[in-house]
């Protein structure tokens, strides 16, 4: 294979390998500027891609799919709301604890749906249907939810910084007091933040189980949720940076996956991505203490 046609399977698989943690980040990002430390996106993103499984093959349509991804995200992003915003308890913990949640319940429920262990496949699962834009070979024939990433990062970019909500939405993390006396409930701003990570994390789990492959496999996250938070840790939640990182760690991954045929083990492979964030990471925090 020609280097040419390396380097264009190489970009087309870093836009596939994107979309999931752009969606969850931008959906965290609402979060971010409302005060709350969401690291329950990873468990969201995974009960988002068993559920989108669970409504594509049983309705046998991918519309069904989508809806039920969007719906298990927001399940988990009520729980969300009702621990960590109306019982007050600890935003970490809470989030800990749906993380787990997802992880034990989607695997229980994987074996007891399906009597499958690791993954579940079938013919009956509808895939996200793909749109043959011109946008010439890296950015054409792709699932139409990449583009609905691209739109989606735009119109959060808009939507935080240019309107009545955005602006609500940022005087509940920077001063909530005041916010009330204005009265607009704080707490409120803070739960429909959670409630836009929760549908954008869906969104992301039915990308990945309907999309990005045509299955579902026990935590299949991966660590994705993570890598978003430290997306919109390192880009301060702005919607058009974690569209860079993203897209940063997607070519960490496509590398990834090209080294595998280049006789280098999966194991090691596999990490790259993690260790660029994790590098990307240490060089923010300290260019934080200069």
């Amino acid at each position: 294979m020609a280097a040419t046609d390396l380097a264009i399977e190489l970009l087309r698989a870093s836009v596939l390998a994107a979309t999931p943690v752009l969606l969850a980040a931008v959906g965290g990002a609402y979060t971010y500027f409302a005060n709350v430390f969401n690291i329950a996106m990873e468990g969201m993103m995974l009960i988002g891609a068993f559920t989108a499984v669970v409504g594509s093959y049983f309705a046998r349509s991918w519309a069904v799919g989508l809806a039920a991804g969007v719906a298990g995200g927001l399940v988990a992003a009520a729980l969300f709301v009702l621990f960590a915003v109306a019982l007050r308890t600890d935003e970490f913990v809470t989030g800990t604890a749906i993380n787990m949640l997802a992880l034990g319940g989607t695997t229980y429920a994987l074996r007891q749906m399906f009597g499958v262990r690791g993954a579940f496949m079938s013919s009956q699962i509808r895939a996200l249907p793909r749109w043959d834009l011109p946008f010439g070979p890296v950015l054409g024939g792709h699932p139409f939810l990449v583009y609905m990433a691209l739109v989606l990062t735009l119109l959060a970019e808009w939507h935080i910084r240019r309107t009545r909500f955005g602006m609500r939405l940022r005087a509940a993390g920077e001063d909530p007091k005041t916010l009330d006396a204005a009265g607009v409930s704080s707490s409120a701003m803070k739960a429909w933040s959670i409630m836009i990570s929760g549908a954008l994390c869906g969104l992301a789990g039915a990308y990945l189980s309907l999309g990005y492959v045509r299955l579902f496999s026990e935590n299949m996250s991966n660590g994705r949720g993570w890598i978003s938070l430290a997306a919109i840790i390192l880009t301060r939640g702005r919607p058009l940076g974690i569209l860079v990182m993203s897209l940063a760690f997607g070519l960490f991954d496509g590398m990834g996956m090209s080294l595998q045929g280049a006789g280098i083990p999966a194991q090691l492979t596999q990490m790259l991505p993690y260790v660029a964030t994790l590098a990307a990471l240490r060089i923010y925090s300290l260019r934080q203490k200069l």
